[in-house]
């Protein structure tokens, strides 16, 4: 007996499938139901309606196909599509697809996918030629029901598959209609990582007294690890770019994912990340389909550690070596924040979720906590002194690993020559900097803000004071860390200028006796940003009229928003 559901669990012959799929689930090296496959398969070859809240990777592609193609007509030579599986992506759409594909090859299903980014003449080629199924996209799909090219009459069942980020990525309406469209006797399944108002709404409306199937995330045991390590870090916001990459470094993910708001935030973010030495890749809305498939070709062949992306461009893809997943902002709805972090920590492997908050994003943190009932683990940015034993970490392992390799004494000749004039110890030191360059990151480093100690406990007091009191001595006396109001200045010189974070802060700091930490800086090609407290923002104006950074005079002004 299975212990969690109580069935028996000797695999998928007790479900009631086809022998063919059966030979290719077996083939595939299928050998148990997931929970959601054992549950929700038997309740579809039933005929019943179906709402399932199941995350991403529980199998619940599976848990769908196998009963949409237990049901197919596979005499009818040119078949009309029997089932209809919408999804919110075109990288969904093809996954979907080729899973049915491999699950049916032996039935000789047919499965089309259809969706934006791809010639529609082909895909109404495809559709004419027949089809068991067509895996689409919302928008992609009413645009063949208006023209017609897409064939609803013989439609038995329509799965929706991620609802919950086909309403996010504004598809209600289409929903709607393509349902609409659909023959009333049918059979609806729908499928989502959360399960708010508006999907209870859609299963109202379009849903049949159906069953409703939970899948609940499998809770880690008394003093174990969590699969997903979930922390955060409090920083100001223009020191966000240099905290993210001062924590990858640390934390040097063999692959990850960084979710941006906007498309320049992740066209910026990405030419930072490059410039610090990571092998980064953007993906955005804004990139034609070609350059989309150049992107993930990219990451999947592992070519790319990052990738940079936002939320709406990445849904749908399916990195299997993903270790970590980055909000470089709070995401402003927690159902987000569940299905982001759902792509690491799968299989039994650990994975990791950071998030780069600001002290204005800690109620929204605070959501989360309570929809996810976790707590995220605030910590520090890490020091410049942290980073640079990390990085002697790294080389001393490289060193160690070149140490082993089999054709050093080719080098003999070059230290024969040179200990003719330098010892062994000064000819080993040069060496292991130059090996140390060459592999570790030579920006200037400065110490980042943290703000976590503003964070309010749950249930406790606000601190109002925008500095903190602390014991020091056996008397009071204030702590120095700025985290009060700030002020934004624009300068007039930026990287075409050859300026660094480094000049602008130093530049500063020793004009307006404004300490380096409190001081944030953002460059740009013709200009910077400068982050100040808000108190000191006309002294540092004042201060800063015939300063010279660079070898050009800096015009610095409040900075005025477009």
């Amino acid at each position: 007996m299975d212990n969690q559901t109580g069935v028996d669990s000797s695999g998928f012959e007790e479900l009631g499938l086809r022998p063919q799929l059966l030979a290719s689930l077996s083939a595939l090296g299928y050998e148990e139901p997931t929970p959601i496959q054992r549950e929700a398969i038997p309740l579809l070859l039933r005929g019943h309606d179906l709402l399932g809240q199941a995350a991403t990777g529980t199998g619940k592609t599976a848990a769908f196909a196998l009963p949409i193609l237990e049901k197919i007509d596979v005499a009818r030579s040119k078949p009309a599509p029997s089932a209809l599986v919408l999804v919110p992506t075109r990288e969904l759409a093809m996954q979907v697809s080729e899973a049915i594909y491999k699950y049916g090859h032996q039935l000789g299903a047919k499965c089309v996918p259809i969706y934006g980014g791809q010639p529609i003449g082909r895909q109404i080629d495809a559709l004419r030629r027949g089809t068991h199924v067509v895996v689409a996209t919302p928008g992609r799909a009413l645009d063949h029901i208006r023209k017609e090219t897409l064939e609803l009459g013989d439609v038995e069942m329509v799965v929706l598959d991620e609802a919950d980020e086909m309403l996010d990525m504004g598809f209600a309406e289409d929903l709607d209609a393509i349902l609409e469209s659909l023959p009333a006797a049918r059979q609806t399944v729908l499928f989502s990582a959360t399960m708010p108002p508006r999907i209870e709404k859609i299963a109202r409306e379009h849903l049949s007294e159906p069953v409703r199937v939970t899948i609940e995330r499998k809770a880690s045991q008394p003093g174990s690890i969590p699969l997903v390590r979930q922390t955060a870090y409090m920083v100001p916001r223009f020191h966000k770019p240099a905290a993210l990459g001062r924590i990858l470094d640390i934390e040097a993910p063999e692959a990850a994912i960084v979710f941006c708001r906007t498309r320049g935030e992740v066209d910026q973010l990405t030419e930072t990340l490059n410039g610090r030495g990571y092998r980064a890749e953007a993906l955005h809305g804004g990139m034609d389909q070609e350059q989309r498939d150049r992107v993930m070709g990219r990451v999947r062949a592992g070519t790319a550690d990052l990738l940079i992306a936002t939320d709406v461009a990445a849904r749908g893809l399916d990195i299997e070596h993903l270790t970590h997943v980055v909000n470089f902002d709070v995401p402003s709805a927690p159902e987000s924040y569940v299905h982001r972090i759902g792509r690491v920590g799968r299989a039994g492997r650990e994975g990791v979720a950071i998030t780069i908050a600001e002290p204005r994003e800690q109620r929204m943190l605070h959501n989360i906590e309570r929809l996810t009932k976790q707590k995220i683990s605030f910590e520090k940015v890490p020091s410049v002194e942290a980073l640079r034993a990390k990085q002697m970490e790294l080389t001393t392992e490289n060193v160690r690993e070149a140490l082993g390799l089999p054709d050093l004494v080719a080098f003999d000749e070059v230290i024969d020559e040179l200990s003719k004039e330098f010892s062994i110890t000064d000819i080993a030191r040069a060496a292991i900097k130059l090996a140390h360059d060459a592999e570790q990151s030579t920006l200037e480093e400065v110490e980042i803000p943290d703000l976590s100690v503003e964070r309010p406990e749950r249930g406790g007091k606000r601190e109002r004071d925008s500095f903190r009191d602390r014991e020091h001595g056996g008397k009071r006396e204030r702590g120095e860390r700025f985290s009060g109001k700030t002020s934004r200045l624009w300068v007039s010189v930026g990287r075409k200028s050859g300026v660094r974070p480094a000049d602008l802060v130093g530049a500063i700091a020793n004009e307006s006796g404004v300490p380096g930490r409190d001081i944030g800086v953002r460059i740009f090609d013709s200009h910077s940003v400068v982050e100040v407290p808000a108190s000191r923002a006309a002294h540092v104006i004042d201060s800063m009229r015939n300063t010279i950074i660079r070898g050009k005079r800096a015009t610095v002004r409040h900075f005025k928003e477009d």
